[in-house]
């Protein structure tokens, strides 16, 4: 990954929900999210793809698309996804993370919604 002018900071910013509802509704935490997290965070220091210019695997407050839990976001491009498990977030890091390229089975629906 290169490191050009106007990419600002990073190249690419992961946001992961990690939302708890302690009122009993359905959020990202009940979903494994902080897994997903632990395992993006791991995976993108294994690729040698974290620091300045390159990944930032990051947590975040609800993001409001509940209903498509567990969710996370690729910032610039503005690419949300949902996850299964660890292979999942394996094939976004190698794909979308190092790549840039955006993995379409795993995109969230613009229709889902909290």
């Amino acid at each position: 990954m290169s490191d050009t002018p106007n990419s600002g900071y990073y190249q690419r910013h992961i946001f992961f929900c990690l939302n708890e509802r302690l009122n009993g509704e359905d959020c990202c935490a009940l979903h494994g999210a902080k897994e997903g997290f632990d395992h993006c965070k791991q995976r993108v220091k294994q690729e040698g793809l974290a620091g300045k210019g390159q990944v930032r695997v990051n947590k975040a407050g609800c993001l409001d698309r509940c209903a498509g839990g567990p969710v996370a976001v690729v910032y610039p491009e503005g690419v949300w996804y949902t996850f299964i498990d660890n292979s999942d977030i394996d094939e976004i890091v190698e794909s979308h993370l190092k790549n840039g390229k955006v993995v379409e089975r795993l995109q969230l629906p613009d229709s889902v919604g909290r």
